[in-house]
């Protein structure tokens, strides 16, 4: 069986490989696996790529939020203000902490969480807003910001599509008490497995959630509190290390790309996103059409792999029933009419006009 004549995007190691193959030998040799050397490094440059004082490595993007949250003394009793439109994880976070995730709709040109409803939904059981820089796209932190400000709420970033975005030129993940990264094969900074980082300018709050990643420990079998196991791996953290300084280049080439579909598909019969803040990073690429299963088949014709992100709101989810969620009509709309198109750094350009071709002969 032959794959698509456009995939939607390949994972295998590129120009990076030499780097990476260095960097698993590095810790087969070393023969240290778990919270070594290669962690600790990760964590102080992945901190200073973020424009953070600090970064835990942790063991996924979903552990980075809700190990966050912990942190924060968030839990049971409490509400998380959160978006509808996004992988379910961000919200199954809020649950494994026992808070509950309150969804409010999106702005529908920005796709991320829209400010004037996250103040519709605040209540006095609101102890943080935890907005989603969805596609690499920033959400509009100014103004969520002055929400929480108002309300004393915290702020956790979700940044797990957005390494390296900015907001009005501030790095995403700035904003609020910490942030949280994913470090899945497919994102930006992807590893070669699970893996997943917070980010935080407070010594105190990074103290206590490296204790609370590695079972609460204080040091070797003393349990100073409730913790997790959830350490980003010696492998992972040696890999993302040497993918690290490839990461701003390969960003450029996804903005790049970004911008020749902006000009290509200009005009044609399906929609696409605007651009609202220039600090966006284009994990993904997502086009809407009220015919996306017509398109997406007019595309597949043509051997071209396309993705959807997100086809199911997190609130219609039925692991989320119990939660009693909000109804977000523009989350719905999004859902129904959201088409991913191929956009990674080594995508070669006569594929990026191939796709771009094919979108655009789509019969209106």
């Amino acid at each position: 069986m032959t794959g698509p004549r456009v995939p939607f995007m390949r994972l295998a190691p590129g120009e990076d490989r030499p780097a990476v193959e260095e960097a698993i030998r590095r810790v087969i040799d070393r023969g240290w696996y778990v919270l070594g050397p290669e962690v600790e490094s990760f964590e102080q440059a992945f901190a200073a790529a973020a424009g953070a004082a600090f970064a835990i490595g942790v063991g996924t993007g979903t552990d980075a939020i809700a190990i966050t949250l912990r942190a924060l003394g968030i839990g049971m009793g409490d509400e998380v203000i959160t978006s509808p439109l996004s992988a379910a994880y961000t919200a199954l976070a809020c649950m494994m902490v026992g808070a509950r995730p309150v969804f409010a709709d999106i702005d529908p040109r920005r796709l991320t969480l829209d400010p004037a409803a996250i103040l519709a939904a605040t209540t006095p059981r609101t102890a943080a807003i935890l907005p989603v820089h969805l596609y690499g796209q920033p959400a509009d932190m100014r103004a969520i910001a002055a929400v929480a400000d108002r309300h004393g709420l915290a702020i956790v970033e979700d940044c797990c599509q957005a390494h390296l975005a900015t907001c009005e030129g501030q790095p995403v993940g700035s904003f609020g008490a910490a942030a949280a990264y994913s470090f899945y094969p497919t994102k930006n900074l992807g590893a070669l497995g699970d893996g997943g980082a917070i980010t935080t300018g407070d010594a105190a709050l990074a103290a206590r959630m490296k204790r609370i990643r590695n079972g609460g420990q204080t040091d070797r079998y003393h349990h100073g509190e409730m913790g997790v196991n959830s350490r980003l791996d010696e492998m992972q953290a040696a890999i993302l290390l040497a993918r690290l300084p490839f990461l701003a280049g390969w960003t450029e080439r996804r903005r790049a790309q970004a911008r020749v579909y902006r000009s290509l598909l200009d005009g044609a019969g399906i929609e696409v996103p605007p651009e609202q803040d220039a600090g966006h990073v284009y994990h993904l690429f997502p086009v809407l059409t009220s015919r996306r299963e017509e398109f997406r088949a007019w595309l597949g014709n043509e051997g071209i792999e396309t993705l959807i992100h997100y086809p199911v709101p997190i609130p219609r989810q039925p692991a989320l029933q119990s939660q009693s969620p909000a109804v977000c009509p523009e989350a719905d709309r999004t859902c129904a009419r959201v088409c991913s198109l191929p956009v990674y750094p080594g995508m070669p350009e006569e594929d990026l006009r191939a796709v771009a071709a094919a979108a655009r002969s789509f019969p209106a």
